[in-house]
């Protein structure tokens, strides 16, 4: 689920396949509807993540960039970036 809140894109409860696709287009609207050129994902309300995680983040990139812009991901779940770190692709991950 994504709220805005202050201009940042909240992410909250557990983020896996059965919820990818609407998480996706919810953060694609999201993008669409702000106004900063770099868009904040705060992940610090996900309670569960598995590897559909990054393919939204991916796709989160993709369609900022579509959009002319970036995003930044914060207040990342350990067990996100231990998955990216096994995928390696911690390095693709647009930290703050």
């Amino acid at each position: 689920m994504i709220c805005i809140t202050n201009g940042r894109i909240e992410v909250s409860g557990p983020v896996t396949v059965a919820g990818a696709a609407t998480l996706l287009a919810e953060g694609e609207a999201a993008l669409s509807a702000g106004k900063l050129p770099i868009a904040e994902f705060d992940l610090a309300g996900v309670t569960s993540v598995d590897s559909s995680l990054l393919a939204v983040v991916f796709g989160w990139m993709r369609a900022a960039k579509l959009n002319g812009k970036s995003i930044r991901l914060t207040n990342l779940p350990p067990s996100f970036v231990s998955l990216a770190a096994v995928y390696d692709v911690v390095d693709l991950l647009p930290q703050h």
